[in-house]
């Protein structure tokens, strides 16, 4: 079945090389964690499949301290203990001594996660976020930098989620090009909460195949046996990886790794993006024989896939499927309906007619979000872009005739008194003629 591939992608992980050429490969890689020697050991294969000895390298001050500024980077809130970044800062060689000190005595314990329940874009439900503390992030940076190049090195190159060098434009370039080459019949996946639903004992053995540092092994049992602090209740998770941790994206890749390698070995093409994948196919025999695959392989590893949300389409029809934002269909490519409720969901904030803010600044803050939204989904149809310009319009002349003692929304002589040009000449980024430009570069 290796004929359903059209070619080959280009590895992304060197097999061999000069020691010289390595960091260069590597460029990614935490370089007070790896040498250039433990970098050409892993490339060129480590004896006996496995690591031994890596733990010293996770608590070692020069690897927090690297965690740190990581952690600090991200500058994310408090947990249950209520230290900020800034308050870790103050003392932080005192701080990171003591951390040090904790993980190489074996005391080091992590603290609870807090949850807390932030709004869904386009939806009138919340969804849990988890936050570790301070420490406890600074700790799982170490440790993911200290393991990850020895998974990634071995990761499939159809996974594009939370890996180094790749995100979601490789992978939806990726898409494009199967269903130019043909490739029209899609197995559009879902798992049923993936993240909560991971068999911790499997993933450790997964772990354990590389890794056998006790050190190692034991941190990351611990992190598995994590509580979660939710108000005045805590609970700990009997399946998952721990949430919101900074090593839950590799785990949550180590645990698909598997299915990568299935699933190219029998010559499918399935695109992979943390726990949201499609599978291109040529013909539906073929998408339905990718479907029972899988089905099979998600009931053995004790995963589900999500009975409503998971089937096979033809790209050329009416329907489509939707990946990564996008929505694909009869050989367009527009934001998902789902990407435009939160993208209108932003703009409504920002634009309420009760704004008291100048409408220089208004303007300020709304390209601050169009930009951002249009230099990802700028591949889509012109009219999205259009459609949108003259909708965002509306919301700001919305907002000048509520200044002008008006009601209802901006129309009719609205369209005289503030013309296109005026929003121009305050600075408002047109998506529009952004694309149009971003055209007329691409044909020169």
């Amino acid at each position: 079945m290796k004929d359903r591939h059209m070619q080959e992608q280009p590895n992304r992980v060197p097999q061999a090389t000069q020691d010289g050429d390595i960091r260069d490969d590597w460029s990614w890689v935490e370089a007070s964690v790896w040498t250039d020697r433990m970098l050409a050991t892993l490339v060129n294969g480590v004896k006996g499949g496995k690591w031994y000895s890596l733990w010293d390298k996770v608590w070692r001050m020069e690897t927090l301290l690297q965690a740190f500024h990581q952690v600090a980077s991200n500058n994310g809130s408090p947990g249950v203990d209520h230290q900020t970044i800034a308050m870790f800062d103050k003392n932080l060689h005192m701080n990171l001594a003591n951390l040090s000190q904790s993980l190489r005595e074996g005391t080091y314990r992590p603290q609870s996660v807090k949850r807390v329940w932030i709004d869904k874009p386009g939806s009138k439900q919340k969804r849990p976020l988890g936050i570790p503390t301070v420490r406890d992030r600074i700790v799982q940076t170490a440790l993911r930098m200290v393991i990850e190049p020895i998974y990634e090195h071995d990761f499939s190159d159809r996974s594009y989620g939370f890996r180094p060098g790749r995100g979601c434009k490789d992978a939806l370039r990726e898409v494009q090009r199967l269903l130019d080459d043909g490739y029209v019949w899609v197995l559009d996946a879902d798992l049923k909460s993936y993240f909560d639903t991971i068999d911790q004992d499997r993933l450790l053995e997964l772990v354990g195949a590389k890794v056998t540092d006790g050190g190692i092994l034991q941190l990351l049992q611990d992190y598995l046996n994590q509580t979660v602090m939710d108000g005045l209740e805590e609970w700990q998770p009997e399946s998952g990886t721990p949430q919101g941790a900074v090593i839950s994206p590799l785990l949550a890749n180590i645990f698909l790794n598997p299915l990568d390698h299935l699933m190219d070995d029998q010559g499918f093409a399935m695109i992979r993006y943390a726990d949201d994948f499609v599978i291109l196919c040529r013909s539906e025999d073929e998408a339905q024989d990718a479907h029972r695959r899988i089905a099979s392989w998600t009931t053995a590893v004790g995963l589900i896939l999500h009975p409503e949300k998971t089937h096979i389409v033809d790209a050329r029809q009416k329907g489509g499927f939707d990946f990564l934002g996008y929505h694909f269909e009869s050989g367009k490519r527009v934001p998902s309906k789902k990407s435009m409720r939160k993208f209108k969901d932003t703009i409504r904030q920002k634009t309420k007619r009760t704004n008291g803010h100048s409408m220089e600044f208004i303007i300020y803050d709304v390209n601050r979000t169009v930009r951002g939204w249009f230099e990802y989904f700028k591949h889509s149809r012109w009219w999205t872009f259009d459609t949108l310009d003259k909708w965002i319009r509306m919301r700001l002349r919305s907002i000048l005739r509520r200044r002008l003692g008006k009601r209802g929304r901006g129309r009719g002589i609205d369209h005289i008194m503030w013309r296109n040009s005026f929003f121009v000449n305050l600075g408002l980024f047109s998506m529009f003629t952004a694309r149009k430009l971003a055209c007329q570069s691409a044909k020169r």
